[in-house]
């Protein structure tokens, strides 16, 4: 579950998952303060694989999205002038998620406690090589190896105990890989983790594993309840499934049509300093109040440029983006050709402050994007227009 879902190279999710993001405070250079003010939106139920639940910079917008299984919702209600949340509670029934193909979740710990062991796995580089992302060889050997088979790396936490322990060194520097892997795609600085968020966030996946469910605001009844562990959970993507894992759910993130939230986040301006904490099943990466200030001008996902067509075909379901802080998406329209062809899609102006000002989504209709194949996609309606291609390629 999350608070998001998640394809692996050229490889279909089989799995669902769920989870929920964090609000829009601090998201974007210009957003931590102004953002939506259109009062309450709710979601309606969707058949996305997992779910996600997002909070806009407006405190009284509160989003409930619910997975494939009906019985599963999230809802969040988060204020957006600080790093924690409301008054108010948010609770989640929650099921698990296994990790992207081939990028798989290898844990061995049971319901309740780690495997005792948090030095497995080879931590490697936290933002992955090589650098130059305009060649398709580099973009193919980037993704394999920074979404390597043994990257969640285990964790010696304990429910029973309260205990949050952390996850292996591998598990959280492979988390962050997987994060700045998108980012690096997308034209992005990589951002940093920051070790005081890290242990805060670890204390919120305890929380969600202990309770079986996610929420950024839980409550003080709550097994193994922590002010810290609670505070992160303010200001955290959260998944029911392993950090790493996660990272593919919340790009893909499904159950989410009306903010993409989680995927905003990580592709935001303003993501610096992160927080990843991890049980085996659960997890919350810090993503408010970062620091970061790339200014890029607006974002797109797929980005521009070579893409695998592993992070591509995700997007069939919950559509491609395009987010800006600085450039109103508000009446945009938008066109995508293939080879001449009109690829039709259904465009969703997104909710503001989830992340960055203003986002849309744009849905294929009929069609789904092909390996070896570029799309020219053209946003119109807007003061500037926007061109970009996109080469979707096959790394397999």
């Amino acid at each position: 579950m999350l608070c998001g879902c998640y394809t692996g190279p050229d490889s279909p999710q089989d799995d669902t998952g769920s989870l929920t993001d964090a609000s829009s405070v601090g998201s974007v250079v210009s957003a931590t303060e102004g953002g939506s003010s259109d009062g309450d939106a709710t979601q309606a139920p969707t058949t996305s694989a997992g779910s996600t639940s997002d909070a806009s910079v407006d405190p009284s917008v509160t989003t409930t999205h619910t997975s494939v299984d009906p019985s599963v919702t999230t809802t969040t209600n988060l204020d957006p002038t600080t790093d924690s949340t409301t008054d108010s509670t948010t609770t989640t029934t929650t099921t698990t998620s296994t990790g992207p193909d081939p990028t798989t979740d290898t844990t061995t710990s049971d319901s309740d406690t780690g495997d005792g062991v948090c030095t497995d796995g080879d931590p490697g580089d936290d933002t992955g090589q090589p650098d130059d992302n305009s060649n398709a060889a580099n973009v193919c050997a980037r993704w394999a190896n920074d979404l390597s088979p043994a990257a969640y790396g285990p964790w010696c936490g304990d429910v029973n105990q309260c205990d949050a322990g952390d996850i292996a060194a591998a598990g959280r520097t492979n988390t962050l890989r997987a994060l700045n892997l998108y980012r690096w795609l997308a034209d992005l600085p990589p951002v940093t983790n920051d070790p005081t968020r890290d242990a805060k966030a670890q204390e919120c996946a305890l929380m969600m594993h202990a309770n079986g469910q996610l929420s950024h605001d839980p409550p003080q009844s709550w097994d193994c309840y922590s002010s810290d562990g609670a505070s992160a959970a303010g200001s955290s993507n959260i998944a029911g499934t392993s950090g790493f894992a996660a990272v593919g759910l919340y790009m893909q993130d499904p159950g989410n049509p009306q903010t993409i939230g989680h995927r905003r986040w990580i592709l935001s301006n303003s993501l610096g300093n992160v927080g990843l904490g991890s049980t085996s099943s659960y997890s919350c990466m810090w993503v408010i109040g970062g620091g970061g200030n790339a200014g890029k001008p607006w974002t797109a996902w797929p980005p521009p440029g070579y893409v695998p067509h592993g992070a591509v075909a995700p997007l069939n379901s919950t559509g491609w983006s395009l987010q800006s802080d600085s450039v109103s998406l508000n009446n945009a329209e938008v066109s995508v050709t293939a080879d001449g062809q009109d690829m039709p899609v259904q465009v969703n102006h997104l909710l503001g402050g989830y992340g960055s000002n203003s986002a849309i989504s744009f849905i294929p209709m009929g069609w789904s994007a092909q390996a070896d194949t570029t799309y020219t996609v053209e946003i119109t309606g807007i003061n500037q227009p926007i061109s970009y291609d996109v080469d979707v390629i096959s790394c397999n």
